[in-house]
């Protein structure tokens, strides 16, 4: 632990040399450090060049607890964890979460080297009861693992975070199965989705697969719905990464928004009234 706060601090000299280490999260300008922090990295090395902004987002609530989140460039997303009492506390600790991952980022240990690939590989396969050679096999799931990893070799865990969410909303919304089903080698798939980033066309394109979903199963929507804000909510107490929950929910809520516009877009039913009492939720 104390080899790890020394990087970090090194990480903080390094990036931001004006400031002092050892009162940088105790700093309440922890707003304005985090954007200084991905702009000097976009000076020193260009990351992420087409999206140099830190955006913050605020629910809407009439009073305390307030909800805050912060997307990073890339598209990493984290929320306050602390129950707030103002917008502005929950905009600083959802910053201070965000600076500490930012941090953490730059250790030697969050970049994809051949250990790491060899060590996340050996715990994939332990946690899918595999065998290592599955590694070699991109038919597997762990296969098309070793494979993403060994394509994104010197990147950062959080710039190899934006390619995992786009196939963990893949998997999620049943387009991988889908495409195993044309014969598409998860290579292929792979290779295809690399060249793209995770925006609106692509949420469109997601969103109607659940309204056609919809169709088919009434209800669903506002089921995946609650089970999205409630994950969402899990992971934003326990300071995780949160894009992939919040991905869902954007997407279902787009799909609810045409769902709720459209009335013939499945039969009445129980759950169709509970979906309808959701429209104005998101």
């Amino acid at each position: 632990m104390d080899r790890t706060l020394e990087s970090l601090r090194q990480i903080i000299a390094q990036v931001l040399p004006h400031r002092d280490p050892a009162l940088v999260f105790k700093d309440l300008n922890v707003v304005s450090m985090l954007q200084e922090f991905w702009e000097s990295k976009q000076q020193q090395r260009a990351a992420f060049p087409s999206e140099g902004v830190v955006v913050y987002e605020s629910l809407p609530a009439p009073g305390p607890p307030f909800v805050s989140y912060v997307t990073l460039p890339g598209g990493s997303c984290f929320g306050n964890f602390q129950c707030c009492l103002s917008r502005a506390e929950a905009r600083r600790d959802a910053a201070k979460v965000a600076l500490i991952n930012s941090l953490f980022n730059e250790l030697p240990s969050r970049r994809i080297t051949k250990e790491f690939i060899t060590e996340s590989v050996q715990e994939a396969v332990a946690s899918t009861s595999g065998t290592l050679d599955d590694a070699d096999d991109p038919s597997t799931s762990v296969g098309a693992y070793h494979y993403m990893l060994e394509s994104n070799m010197g990147k950062t865990m959080l710039e190899f975070q934006e390619l995992m969410t786009i196939f963990q909303l893949l998997h999620w919304n049943g387009s991988l199965k889908a495409l195993r089903e044309t014969k598409c080698s998860r290579q292929e798939v792979i290779s295809y989705y690399s060249q793209y980033s995770l925006d609106e066309k692509m949420r469109s394109h997601m969103a109607l697969d659940w309204i056609m979903k919809e169709r088919e199963s009434p209800g669903i929507v506002s089921q995946e719905l609650r089970m999205a804000l409630r994950q969402l909510e899990e992971a934003r107490k326990a300071g995780q990464e949160l894009r992939f929950y919040k991905e869902k929910k954007e997407i279902l809520s787009l799909a609810l928004t045409q769902i709720c516009s459209d009335p013939d877009t499945s039969s009445p039913s129980d759950d169709q009234l509970s979906l309808t009492a959701l429209c104005g939720y998101h």
